[in-house]
């Protein structure tokens, strides 16, 4: 992999995780709203995408910091 695709990477997981954590910190703020009515089960799904994203985000910038730390 070359430089070029580990900033590519990086970059995107950085991306992806400030997305997911804009949209964490928006959901818990819904969920504390009084006047949502919203089923248990959408903050459940929408939980769960939150994690496997962010889970995503950080996969995609270890493997970015590693191919811009290779020796190539």
């Amino acid at each position: 992999m070359t430089k070029k695709d580990g900033a590519l990477l990086l970059g995107i997981g950085v991306w992806n995780i400030g997305i997911w954590g804009n949209f964490a910190r928006n959901l818990r703020r819904t969920a504390a709203d009084p006047t949502q009515d919203r089923p248990r089960a959408y903050y459940i799904a929408h939980a769960g995408l939150i994690v496997a994203n962010t889970a995503i985000g950080g996969l995609l910038i270890g493997k970015g910091a590693g191919a811009l730390a290779a020796k190539s």
